[in-house]
């Protein structure tokens, strides 16, 4: 089962927020399958980070069929529900619903990191994951020449060249819903030169991996100001950039910005296959449907 993530608002550069935002956050996931299934085994990771810019007030995961769920961290210190659902069951229903309070980022000024930094030990052993290939991240020709693209005099500076990578996919890439999926990889967006949140996210950490910046992808939800009352939103995927002596640092290419108070953060990964909202395997015919409800609102 996959969740498919698109992006919860068009393509924007407005003003970023900085005031502290009380958010109520409701993500729902049914499936209805061809007859019965049985034998279903599931992870959710739906509960939002605890961190410096965002805590996690309160959160409620329920499962239909009811059954007992277990958590656990994975390898990138995401908190993990496990499920499973031994017996015959024809739909499956998973409901996050969650509090979470957004702060600005107050932190001090970033420095300037070249080239030389990047190569350093330090960065190349601790960050090797980010640094390299990844299941919807590879780093073929293609990537590498729009990298080159996006950066034609090579890294000066790590943050300011994020930016400048980011700006280049936004100025040249459509964000076109239902253009592509949500197995679609790096490379074939290049050649699409079309796509949704995910599929920016994904060349973002492309070309900023062809220029040695540790780049890993984001998911999470964004505060859709502009959306038409009753309309269903969607999930939304970003990157966050490591730069030495300051640390990990976001950027929304399809929105062209830094993640504000709006934004809340739910997983980090290598890419999309590491952070799969709702995932899993059962015994059966199939998924006959799969709708997603996700609402984003502000209390105060």
């Amino acid at each position: 089962m996959i969740l498919p993530n698109q992006a919860a608002d068009t393509m924007s550069n407005d003003a970023p927020w900085t005031e502290p935002l009380l958010l109520s956050i409701s993500h729902l996931t049914r499936y209805s399958y061809e007859g019965n299934v049985k034998d279903s085994f599931n992870e959710a990771r739906l509960q939002p980070v605890t961190d410096s810019l965002q805590q996690c007030l309160e959160f409620n995961l329920h499962i239909d069929p009811e059954t007992p769920i277990r958590d656990y961290p994975d390898f990138y210190a995401n908190c993990v529900h496990y499920f499973d659902v031994p017996e015959a069951h024809d739909t499956l229903e998973v409901e996050a619903k969650s509090l979470v309070q957004t702060n600005p980022e107050d932190r001090w000024e970033i420095p300037l990191v070249g080239q030389e930094r990047l190569e350093s030990p330090s960065v190349q052993d601790h960050f090797f994951d980010f640094l390299h290939s990844s299941e919807f991240v590879s780093l073929q020709a293609e990537v590498w020449r729009e990298a080159i693209d996006a950066l034609p005099g090579g890294l000066t500076d790590v943050w300011k060249d994020t930016v400048t990578i980011g700006e280049h996919i936004n100025r040249n890439y459509k964000y076109t819903p239902l253009s592509t999926n949500v197995n679609t990889r790096a490379v074939e967006v290049v050649k699409k030169k079309q796509g949704v949140c995910q599929d920016f996210a994904h060349l973002m950490l492309g070309l900023c991996r062809t220029h040695k910046i540790p780049a890993r992808y984001v998911s999470g939800y964004f505060l859709n100001q502009h959306k038409i009352p009753g309309e269903i939103e969607a999930s939304h995927a970003w990157i966050e950039v490591l730069i030495p002596g300051y640390g990990w640092k976001g950027y929304d290419p399809t929105h062209r910005r830094v993640p504000d108070t709006r934004y809340v953060k739910l997983a980090v990964g290598r890419d999309y296959g590491d952070i799969r909202p709702v995932g899993g395997t059962f015994r059966g015919k199939g998924t006959r449907k799969m709708i997603v409800e996700v609402s984003v609102q502000r209390l105060g």
